[in-house]
């Protein structure tokens, strides 16, 4: 039913009950009026309609639609405790006249009825305008919520996609650039295939990272360092992965993060100035620590600049923040990064 079609049957219908209660003249024609004003009002002022609405029943003695629709509007726009106040108090002052009359009648009604009629023709109404507007606030959730979960499955589908199609593009890439590297070339073009390797493992990583930010996983752990360690493989790098003693998840994210981003830079640093070497990463699970270690050995030729320098500052920072140590052993012959974490949060809040 159309807005202005629901008007007409209200005021036709009240109209009509107070004919028929003996009202007729100027005064059906003003009531009249004033049932299709409050009507027309209820859209954009469903609680000052409500009021009139229950004036007009007091006056009249009927108003039963217009009582009902107002009555659903304004319980579908409560949504303050002013709103319940105005309403709760406007509903109580609207029994009690109505009592009062009542007893004050000549006829003396049954006040049980009159209590009933207003449960009928107020209350109800009220209770299930408020019943449909929490409703319809569900269900505009609940839209919410699928929308995003499908914005979530796309961004998963972008992750995988682009880990499996560029991933794989970078990692041949990064083999021909090793292989190009080890190979008999004049100087200045071994420099710029280890530009041309560097780059592209450099874009590996940050590939990894967009990926790991598309599919939401805010926090690398632990179960993705062997993934991180095939990786390394599959560019190329020569990587054995060892661990001993019990595993047990790390209680802190922030150390489990610590712990992958330990082993990130390791292989990283190892593959950038000890290409082709083998690379050794272990876990070791101490009763209340992890201890983490990424060796290679020491090229004969070093480079020429330090590079990770600022990466190296930047994870003692993370794992000092989760309460762990990071050290580096630069020896003859081996270079060690090496952390330790603990197992307990209240160790790496104590630390930090």
């Amino acid at each position: 039913m159309s807005r202005y079609a629901l008007v007409a049957a209200v005021v036709a219908a009240d109209t009509a009950l107070l004919w028929l209660d003996g009202t007729q003249g100027p005064a059906l024609a003003a009531y009249a009026a004033a049932y299709a004003l409050t009507m027309a009002a209820a859209d954009r002022r469903p609680f000052a309609s409500f009021l009139a609405a229950l004036a007009l029943a007091v006056l009249t003695g009927a108003s039963l639609a217009l009582l009902a629709c107002t009555g659903f509007q304004a319980g579908q726009r409560i949504s303050t405790r002013r709103d319940v106040v105005v309403t709760a108090g406007a509903f109580t002052a609207y029994v009690c006249v109505l009592l009062l009359v009542e007893e004050r009648s000549p006829g003396e009604q049954d006040p049980w009825i009159t209590l009933a009629r207003v449960a009928l023709l107020t209350a109800l109404p009220l209770l299930a305008g408020r019943y449909v507007a929490q409703e319809r606030e569900h269900q505009r959730r609940e839209k919410a919520l699928v929308a995003e979960q499908e914005r979530l499955r796309e961004r998963l589908r972008i992750a995988h996609d682009m880990h499996d199609s560029l991933g794989h593009l970078l990692s041949l890439v990064s083999v021909r650039a090793a292989a190009l590297e080890v190979g008999q070339l004049p100087a200045d073009q071994r420099q710029a295939v280890r530009g041309l390797a560097d780059a592209a493992r450099a874009a590996a990583a940050e590939l990894h990272e967009v990926v790991n930010a598309l599919r939401g996983h805010d926090v690398l752990g632990l179960e993705e360092i062997e993934g991180l360690v095939a990786r390394s493989r599959a560019a190329g790098a020569s990587v054995v992965f060892e661990t001993s003693g019990e595993a047990v998840p790390l209680a802190d994210p922030r150390a489990a993060h610590a712990a992958y981003r330990v082993v990130q830079e390791g292989l990283t640093n190892a593959v950038k100035h000890a290409s082709g070497l083998p690379i050794t990463v272990s876990l070791d699970w101490q009763p209340d620590a992890l201890l983490i270690s990424v060796a290679n050995p020491v090229p004969h030729r070093r480079p020429s600049s330090g590079g990770g320098g600022s990466g190296l500052r930047g994870l003692t920072e993370r794992v000092a923040a989760a309460g762990g140590l990071l050290r580096v052993h630069a020896e003859p012959r081996e270079f060690r990064l090496v952390a330790m974490l603990p197992l307990v949060p209240a160790l790496a809040g104590a630390t930090a």
